[in-house]
């Protein structure tokens, strides 16, 4: 065969338009998925276990497969098409990667080989459809385009292109806060298969000294059969109040009644487009509230695609644009959970046992306490990176220069998501204490110092008038302690 089939980590389709009979496959643990960072043990024991797993699914269909590992000089992308080229090979294939440096890696031997691109199957809507809409607007907002694409797609919709409830969005209805003694919904995980055990061999020999921990129980389905049981198991347990809890932040628990799908929809085990055609077969034989129907569809449907082709049309804008000019590093104990602010510490735990904690926590908490702190925007897109099991460079460069930290001044947002203690307190059950005072002192502080920006915009200008108004002692004391605060966690200090 002169034509070769690449596959890569997230390209894991049960049916891969790349692949034909004319084609040999290499599977590739590439160097981007696997090397770039200190990448969490979770998310390769995952990406490993589910390669050794797809390999076996398609070695059992006949197909000659190539794996290669991620120790082996090939697993680099400008190592492997060399390699090829060398050994005649005159073509090769691949679903769209949906990640920028490996795009261009893979287009700049175009003079040397013959390269076909496929639309993948990892979002719904095709790239060109998404870019096209994205790239004719100045600023990106995501009512908008949802709106579009549910007409587009014809999903909730009813007497023409009216939406099923009356209103496209019921997210005011998604910000209960979980209530106290109620226990989230049992959950069955996956049980370990021979490819999750050697997963757990391969990264611990080949990864001892990433983040996080093998210890803990593995909560992420690696097979289709998994992944399928996965979602039917959502929709029947923890569906029906999803709409409710979107938002709620309880400290000792993880997954609440969130569906926890982004780990294997973002490898290609399950794809939104079978995700959504289970769950409206499913709302159409139950009674699931318009608020968690509607608000899980917007998720999928809405903002994954959005970000996604935020990240086509303006990722390097984003991610070379740093809008408040902040160089501070982020320091050890935002690793090691030793932030001395409870709910940060608890969040970071609950990430270093799975690689995983809800939007909510990852924005509100996380995200909000990191802008306040003044890290550069390049260290928190690394620390989300390495840390999280479903993080991606297509995911992460939106999520994190735009809606997280705005260090793209407002492309695809119109505020920065800051607040003081009290958000934290009413959407959660994170005890009061002493944290408060650190992170009402920064949130006042960031406020005081960017005066000119909140001036400017209307949703936040009145907060100036609060701190206008404050008691100068007050005012003094927030501005006291978040310099200490600061001061201590830029000499790395843990607190």
């Amino acid at each position: 065969m002169t034509t070769a089939t690449l596959i890569f980590p997230n390209q894991l389709f049960e049916d891969n338009p790349a692949i034909s009979d004319d084609a040999e496959v290499f599977l590739v643990e590439e160097h981007l998925f696997f090397n770039q960072y200190k990448f969490h043990k979770q998310k390769l024991k995952l990406h490993r276990a589910s390669m050794k797993f797809y390999e076996h699914f398609l070695t059992e269909k006949n197909t000659k497969v190539n794996y290669i590992e991620a120790k082996d000089s090939k697993s680099d992308i400008r190592n492997l098409i060399p390699h090829l080229i060398s050994r005649e090979y005159k073509k090769i294939k691949f679903c769209d990667v949906a990640d920028n440096w490996l795009e261009k890696r893979i287009r700049s031997h175009e003079e040397a080989i013959e390269i076909e691109a496929f639309e993948t199957p990892l979002f719904i809507s095709s790239k060109e459809d998404v870019t096209s809409y994205l790239e004719s607007r100045k600023k990106f907002r995501h009512n908008e385009f949802y709106i579009r694409q549910r007409k587009e797609l014809g999903i909730l919709i009813e007497n023409g292109e009216e939406p099923v409830g009356g209103k496209w969005s019921f997210d005011s209805e998604n910000r209960e806060r979980y209530p106290k003694g109620q226990a989230p919904p049992g959950i069955e995980f996956p049980q370990e298969n021979s490819w999750t055990e050697e997963a757990d061999r391969y990264v611990e020999n080949n990864f001892k000294d990433n983040y996080g921990s093998l210890v803990s129980e593995f909560i992420y389905p690696a097979t289709f059969r998994e992944s399928r049981k996965w979602l039917d198991q959502f929709l029947e347990q923890r569906f029906a109040q999803f709409g409710d809890f979107e938002d709620a932040i309880v400290a000792d628990e993880k997954i609440l009644n969130h569906s926890v799908l982004t780990p294997i929809l973002n490898v290609g085990l399950i794809t939104p487009d079978e995700v959504i055609k289970t769950t409206l077969k499913f709302a159409d034989k139950n009674d699931v509230p318009i608020n968690s129907l509607e608000g899980f569809i917007r998720q999928i449907v809405g903002w994954r695609e959005f970000i996604r082709g935020i990240y086509e049309v303006a990722g390097t804008k984003e991610r070379t644009t740093n809008f408040w000019k902040f160089k501070h590093k982020i320091p050890e104990s935002f690793w090691t959970a030793e932030t001395g602010i409870e709910p940060i510490d608890t969040t970071i735990k609950k990430v270093l046992d799975t690689g995983y904690c809800h939007h909510i926590e990852r924005l509100m908490i996380l995200g909000n306490f990191m802008l306040l702190c003044e890290f550069d925007p390049d260290e928190v897109y690394r620390w989300f990176m390495e840390l999280f099991v479903d993080s991606y460079d297509w995911v992460m460069v939106p999520n994190v220069y735009g809606m997280s930290q705005f260090a793209d001044g407002g492309l695809m947002s119109t505020k920065p998501y800051i607040s003081g203690s009290n958000y934290i307190n009413k959407m959660s059950d994170h005890s009061k204490g002493d944290w408060q005072k650190t992170w009402d002192g920064l949130f006042w502080r960031f406020m005081d110092q960017h005066r000119d920006f909140f001036e400017s915009n209307p949703r936040l200008g009145m907060l100036l008038g609060t701190l206008n108004r404050m008691d100068p002692d007050k005012r003094a004391t927030h501005m006291k302690n978040a310099e200490k605060y600061l001061q201590r966690i830029r000499k790395g200090e843990a607190i």
